[in-house]
């Protein structure tokens, strides 16, 4: 049997009550994205003919995630507490599939952020989705916490580190970031709560039809109790705002988010908490990237995907100093010329062969659709990071080694060690410009647009 014909046998029997005997399933489709989660649309459909379309997501062991129990158990307390969340039909472990199955109700509407913050037929609804958002948060942080949610308390910053630091030392801009946040506690909020975890645009469906424009919120596994400005926070990073103007999920502002929040939560997060979780969201992404990376590098996985995420960790160091208002030095620099001769290896050399590959991909995988075309654009980019550092690395780490000469730091490494520890803070503008300049120099490497 097939991924597919697996998923499906497991649907139909995970989905209970919902799909009696004598049931199949059709249209069976795995969807794009889903670096932790396999997510499947298919129908079920009944002996006397009708359709029950569901959505089935397929667990992969993954320390970072919720069971899917305890997904499940999250989305039935929010629906309860009245947040518009997926029903779920069933959630069970399943032999054949390698993992655990949670069946839900497949909702109606749009996820992908660059149509929800670009296409015509939401131009109504965008207005309104950072006011709706804070009001879906607040009533996912008034549900009943369910026993099986994990509640870790202590120091999130502390938290952070031990849930992801995974025995790395921090890329220097993240490193500025956390110290930061460790220096510079946030307000405490009212009480802790049941929190999503993974509040975002792409877990927001999106609906003309739905209420103030929000149809479902979707992908638990990062479900827990903490405080609830975690969300808030997690929704205004940059990294979420897919190029769109607000600083809402790109579609609105903190403002109008908070003042929907305070409609329904009865009390009005300060900007300040929202500020210091918004750093913290940005840091987190920053360390997750590294995890998922290590996923591969660690030899446990292969996925293009998962490696070419570890990159953009450069991004995140960005917004960090963003956020802090450090200025970044100007990192362009025009590519090497093309030698005029070929060296030991020959022709074609390795940019001949990068633009063969890159050739293909355009005319060929990335033409295609679902998760095929998803990862053969991953792909693409994969390609394009390397042939950019191909034309500039050498000189990049010339430069960069100069201002770590001038502190008495051999890399990167110690250059973060600094950071964290102190050690050069007589010199900080000079530790602060060092790092700024590594950062300008692998975000023109890893995302130039950014």
């Amino acid at each position: 049997m097939s991924r597919a014909d697996d998923v499906a046998a497991a649907a139909l029997a995970v989905a209970g009550g919902a799909v009696p005997a004598g049931s199949r399933a059709d249209d069976v489709r795995r969807l794009t994205g889903g670096a932790s989660r396999e997510t499947w649309s298919l129908d079920l459909v009944l002996p006397d003919g009708a359709v029950v379309p569901v959505v089935a997501r397929v667990a992969r062991a993954d320390a970072l995630n919720a069971a899917l129990d305890v997904e499940a158990d999250a989305l039935r307390s929010a629906a309860a507490a009245g947040a518009p969340v997926p029903e779920v039909l069933g959630v069970a472990p399943v032999a054949a599939v390698d993992g655990s199955v949670m069946v839900m109700r497949r909702e109606v509407g749009e996820t992908i952020a660059r149509r929800i913050l670009r296409d015509e037929a939401y131009a109504d609804v965008r207005p309104l989705l950072a006011r709706r958002l804070g009001e879906v948060a607040a009533s996912v942080h008034a549900a009943a916490v369910p026993a099986s949610v994990p509640d870790v308390v202590g120091d999130p910053v502390d938290l952070l580190v031990a849930e992801l630091g995974g025995g790395h030392v921090p890329p220097p801009g993240l490193a500025v970031g956390l110290r930061w946040l460790r220096e510079h506690p946030p307000p405490a909020s009212p009480a802790r709560c049941l929190v999503h975890g993974d509040l975002r645009m792409g877990n927001v469906m999106v609906s003309a039809e739905a209420p103030g424009g929000v149809g479902a919120l979707l992908d638990w596994e990062l479900v827990h109790v903490g405080d609830p400005v975690e969300d808030l926070g997690w929704l205004c990073a940059k990294v979420w705002r897919f190029g769109g103007p607000g600083p809402v999920g790109g579609v609105g502002s903190r403002e109008e988010l908070l003042d929907g929040y305070a409609a329904v939560a009865g009390w009005r997060p300060s900007g300040e908490a929202l500020a210091w979780w918004e750093l913290f969201a940005t840091v987190r992404w920053g360390l997750m990237t590294r995890v998922m990376a290590d996923r591969v590098l660690d030899a446990h996985e292969e996925s293009v995907e998962l490696v070419t995420i570890g990159r953009r960790a450069a991004e995140q160091e960005h917004d960090v100093l963003l956020h802090l208002g450090v200025e970044l030095p100007d990192a362009s620099l025009a590519p090497a010329p093309r030698p005029s001769g070929a060296g030991v290896h020959g022709v074609p050399t390795a940019a001949d062969l990068l633009d063969g590959v890159r050739h293909w991909l355009v005319s060929g995988p990335l033409a295609g659709s679902g998760a095929a075309g998803f990862e053969a654009r991953v792909a693409l980019t994969a390609l394009d990071v390397v042939r950019r550092e191909l034309a500039r690395g050498a000189t990049d780490d010339a430069a960069h080694a100069a201002l770590l000469d001038d502190l008495g730091l051999a890399d990167d490494l110690a250059l973060s060690r600094a950071v964290l520890d102190g050690s050069s803070d007589d010199r900080w503008d000079a530790v602060l410009a060092a790092v700024a300049d590594g950062v300008a120099r692998r975000l023109a490497v890893a995302n130039p647009r950014h």
